[in-house]
């Protein structure tokens, strides 16, 4: 589980899915508390944290820019129970969305000053998979073809003074149809364009780090995009 809080990656791993590659700069094993004036950089790994620290943490991913860092790991014999405590911190939400293919180019669409990718909330009785068809049509004005589940994001964010955790499942697409395509102006979307795997390298630098993670995972299950 990899949730993204103030875009910094937080993951929660148990001890078997930790990468025997990965080195971290900061560690702290079995801590009682997180001071206010810690200095977290880089990588940080975290294990078995309480619950106490788990709640400083996510307030402090909340509440500070914490410029040199890169990610943080919560390692965990516990993971599901750590996963559940920490949803049981925001108001979670359920959205799905799409990643969808023309030939070797990517749809992007350009929204609140960022590139990023067509996506909604549920509708009532909806399955992920009636959702990011139906958003991916309603926002860009076309036609898609469903393909295989990519991954699901986590990212969190306040709205209304309230901390919504945000879970989205993404699909691979084809696009059918694009000769209505355009915009929906109502969501906020200014532009809609098919991008070439490098300028769609190019758009994600103006993106979310959630979105590059995502595009990551997409190149994995469709590898052919690499030579687009």
């Amino acid at each position: 589980m990899k949730i993204f809080i103030n875009d910094k990656p937080l993951d929660v791993m148990s001890v078997d899915e930790l990468p025997k590659e990965k080195t971290f700069e900061c560690v702290y094993d079995h801590p009682e508390d997180i001071p206010a004036t810690i200095d977290f950089h880089d990588d940080v790994l975290i294990i078995e944290p309480s619950k106490d620290v788990v709640i400083k943490l996510l307030y402090l991913l909340r509440t500070r820019k914490l410029k040199n860092l890169d990610s943080v790991t919560l390692l965990t014999e516990n993971k599901k129970e750590v996963k559940n405590f920490i949803k049981s911190r925001f108001t979670v939400i359920k959205a799905a969305g799409g990643v969808v293919t023309k030939g070797q180019n990517i749809l992007f669409i350009f929204r609140l000053g960022k590139w990023d990718l067509p996506k909604g909330k549920f509708d009532k009785g909806e399955t992920p998979q009636e959702c990011a068809v139906r958003e991916v049509e309603e926002e860009c004005g076309i036609k898609v073809k469903l393909g295989p589940e990519i991954c699901k994001t986590w990212h969190t964010y306040t709205h209304n003074r309230k901390s919504i955790l945000k879970k989205t499942y993404w699909y691979a697409m084809e696009n059918l149809n694009d000769a209505g395509m355009k915009p929906q102006k109502e969501e906020g979307i200014d532009d809609i364009r098919w991008l070439t795997h490098y300028e769609a390298k190019v758009a994600l630098v103006n993106s979310y780090p959630s979105m590059r993670y995502l595009y990551k995972q997409f190149l994995k299950l469709v590898p052919k995009v690499h030579i687009g």
